[in-house]
């Protein structure tokens, strides 16, 4: 069920089940010489809408820009800061709890949001008990990232071994390639690639990793792949979505 494609009559129905809903959140960042820029929130949303087609979740609109600083000497990138993108989650969360939601299901396709996502959960518990909602103390928020799956660790270490990387990695390619056949990329990759420098600034970042790869070798990727990330991702995000919507 999705949320952009529901009356508010349906959701108020939906509510009378279930408190929980499900947030897709990526990024809008360079993924090297053939990942899209979109790579981050298409593997969120693909997934997220797997996760609640299986367990009758009901799936908020993709935050698609995240935080992504460091990529934004690269054409094409967008990013929040930090402190705008914790505004944004705790406007999403308070005014759905307004109206009886509970429970959020952050299912997350990008690394540099992690701190950011957890930041943004305390302060939306502490606006929420300043607002003095009556079941604010109810309200719980989690982040699932899609591409720390167990299942889906193995497969790319199986597939890719040591080439899968942390950025523009075939796994994440291989998830978009299926989800959007007709806009796989190719283009020559060195075999040189530059890993394991620190993050800092946008510029040091793009002087660091040239062509935008840390440590993947995407040429690896393919449709096939992508369906079989897609489906462990979905089986064990329902699993973690289910767990975490009964837990007290």
């Amino acid at each position: 069920m999705l949320l952009h494609l529901s009356t508010w009559q349906e959701v108020e129905a939906y509510l009378e089940q279930s408190k929980g809903m499900i947030f897709p959140i990526g990024s809008t960042e360079q993924h090297g010489p053939t990942g899209l820029i979109g790579t981050d929130a298409i593997c969120a949303e693909a997934i997220a809408r797997g996760v609640g087609e299986a367990t009758g979740a009901i799936v908020g609109p993709t935050i698609n820009v995240g935080m992504a600083l460091h990529h934004t000497a690269f054409p094409g990138s967008i990013s929040l800061r930090p402190s705008t993108m914790i505004q944004v989650v705790r406007d999403y969360v308070s005014s759905l709890v307004k109206v009886g939601f509970s429970k959020f299901y952050f299912i997350n396709g990008h690394g540099g949001n992690i701190a950011t996502l957890k930041a943004a959960f305390s302060e939306t518990y502490a606006y929420l008990e300043d607002l003095q909602i009556p079941h604010a103390h109810q309200v719980q928020c989690q982040v699932a990232n899609w591409f720390m799956c167990k299942s889906v660790y193995e497969l790319a270490k199986e597939l890719y071994g040591d080439q899968e990387g942390s950025h523009a990695t075939p796994s994440e390619v291989a998830v978009t390639q299926f989800v959007y056949p007709e806009a796989i990329k190719q283009a020559s990759l060195s075999p040189e690639v530059a890993r394991g420098h620190n993050i800092y600034s946008a510029a040091d970042f793009r002087n660091r990793y040239p062509d935008g790869r840390m440590g993947s070798n995407p040429a690896l990727a393919t449709p096939e792949h992508g369906k079989q990330f897609y489906d462990l991702a979905v089986k064990e995000l329902s699993n973690g979505y289910l767990q975490f919507l009964n837990a007290g």
